[in-house]
């Protein structure tokens, strides 16, 4: 749809490319694929570790099928760097992340990673590429309990 648009739009400031990220945070958090497909574009390109996607409807699929899986999901996104549109045409974000999630075993584990935002002048993500490794954790080192704050949790720097 040519009027879908997603404030705030490149180019992106700090404040402003820190804002996306929140608000991708944000979505995220909720599990609802049908809610979280409309931050990317109708033919959005994604790769998530070794899986490549186009469009919403494999996003929506792979987003279902994903949190069928990784039950009590909670995700924190941090911005990584960003460009601001002033030498290349290319509008980026870069977010490194960590989310906690349990399977089902009731095993929990931590994902770590780091993914590569590519925009739309509308503020729409046309691609996403995601990097991450899980490590199996025991409930005791778990950082993002029920009624915790994630975005409060101090995550050292051996973390990121």
């Amino acid at each position: 749809m040519a009027t879908e648009s997603k404030p705030p739009f490149p180019p992106f400031t700090e404040e402003t490319a820190r804002q996306k990220v929140k608000a991708a945070q944000n979505a995220w958090n909720t599990m609802n694929p049908e809610l979280i497909q409309f931050a990317y574009t109708a033919d959005s390109i994604w790769r998530n570790r070794d899986t490549f996607l186009q469009g919403r409807d494999q996003i929506v699929e792979f987003l279902r099928k994903k949190w069928a899986n990784e039950t009590e999901y909670r995700l924190r996104k941090e911005l990584f760097a960003f460009t601001d549109n002033k030498v290349s045409s290319i509008i980026k974000i870069a977010v490194q992340f960590w989310y906690e999630w349990r399977d089902e075993t009731a095993q929990w584990w931590r994902t770590y990673g780091l993914e590569d935002w590519t925009f739309a002048e509308n503020g729409l993500m046309r691609k996403r590429q995601m990097s991450g490794n899980d490590v199996r954790i025991e409930e005791e080192e778990r950082w993002f309990k029920d009624g915790v704050d994630i975005d409060t949790v101090d995550i050292s720097e051996k973390h990121w």
